[in-house]
């Protein structure tokens, strides 16, 4: 008797166990869910790029005479005012063609006083002849002569006056070219570009050599940036931007749209066009040149009604089992522990949350946005070889 027992007993702790085993594993290889609870928020819709930070305006100081630099008076960083003196280049050659044009002009001067006074002695000639011919004292012909000679030196007088014209215009540009020998700023700014060494032949026989590069302002910046087209559309003057560089990468700066320019420009049929975002530099962090990674926002929703992006990534394993899939941009919503196809409407994104527009979903409800189930990993794991292996 007591041995029946015992093997009663023995059956119905092996059954236990199967039975508590059995349920383990159907626990440890149930679906799970990872959920988040629905709520409201604010929500800014971006546009992505990358640019680079200029100053507003940058001007191109040139030389319009070729020579050899022999003083500098500016560096790099150097704060400048407008008609300031940056540099000279070797004048005594210019020195010289003013001097070489001067006395050419005093010669043309006395060449018109000679011709002058050639006037005034072919006129009292003229006259006097008029008055011998009157009295038959000489011929006609000799009074011909006397006119022709008086008017060729009238004319003489106005050659010697364009000689003096032609003289003196020679003159001012060779004392034009003699002040290009001194390299003048044009603005107030700091010099962000020195081009030239002191002892450097600049020529300008063809075009104008860029000697320095003078920012006129650096407490106002802007950033030159390229959006794709697909996006340009969005994009209008007046948006607020934000944006940072690798300098400071814990600093946001901000901006705004100022100019959204229609000239493409298409690298390997790449189709993008220039923003430019007006932001101010009272500390003068942002330096020319730096690579700045831009966020516009084209629209904005507060309070809105959001979701996470990844619940649109949700695909519920054995869908036939809580019915028919609709159509339709949708999502799934965790109801009595089991998931309930949604269909809503959406509004802008930030790459994170979606603003829900319209849908029978509400605050507070646990959104479905990934799914874990263990069947399929183990499943791949034991179908999966290690490369080269062979069964």
């Amino acid at each position: 008797m007591n041995i029946k027992k015992i093997i009663i007993a023995a059956i119905i702790l092996v059954i236990a166990v199967i039975g508590f085993c059995s349920f383990t594993k159907h626990k440890n290889n149930a679906i799970k869910y990872i959920t988040e609870t629905i709520g409201r928020g604010d929500v800014h819709a971006i546009v992505s790029a990358t640019g680079t930070v200029n100053p507003v305006t940058t001007v191109s100081v040139g030389t319009q005479v070729s020579g050899t630099i022999n003083q500098l008076f500016v560096d790099y960083n150097s704060p400048v005012k407008k008609g300031q003196l940056l540099a000279t280049i070797d004048s005594a050659t210019f020195q010289a063609q003013v001097q070489q044009a001067g006395a050419n002009l005093l010669l043309a001067q006395a060449n018109l006083e000679k011709s002058k006074v050639a006037v005034h002695d072919a006129k009292t000639n003229f006259e006097r002849n008029k008055t011998l011919f009157a009295k038959n004292f000489i011929s006609k012909s000799e009074l011909d002569n006397s006119e022709t000679a008086y008017l060729s030196s009238l004319a003489q007088v106005k050659a010697s006056e364009a000689q003096v014209a032609h003289s003196r215009a020679a003159l001012n540009y060779a004392q034009t070219n003699l002040r290009y020998t001194k390299i003048i700023s044009p603005v107030n700014g700091t010099v962000i570009s020195r081009n030239i060494d002191v002892g450097q032949t600049v020529a300008a026989s063809f075009q104008t050599p860029t000697l320095f590069s003078i920012a006129q302002d650096l407490t106002k910046m802007q950033v030159n940036t390229s959006v794709d087209e697909a996006d340009i559309g969005r994009i209008k003057t007046g948006q607020p931007v934000d944006f940072s560089v690798d300098a400071y990468p814990e600093i946001t700066f901000h901006g705004k749209v100022s100019e959204v320019r229609n000239s493409p420009i298409i690298v390997q049929n790449v189709v993008t066009y220039d923003v430019i975002i007006k932001v101010d530099n009272p500390e003068l962090k942002l330096k020319p040149g730096m690579t700045a990674n831009v966020s516009i926002e084209v629209a904005n929703k507060k309070g809105a009604l959001l979701i996470p992006d990844a619940a649109f990534r949700v695909r519920i394993p054995s869908q036939s089992s809580y019915g028919t899939r609709e159509k339709g941009r949708s999502v799934w919503v965790l109801s009595a522990k089991k998931p309930r196809q949604v269909i809503i409407e959406t509004g802008i994104s930030d790459g994170r949350f979606t603003e829900v527009i319209s849908g029978d979903i509400n605050v507070g409800d646990e959104i479905i946005k990934e799914v874990n189930d263990p069947s399929k990993k183990s499943s791949s794991s034991s179908t999966s070889r290690p490369p080269g292996f062979l069964r």
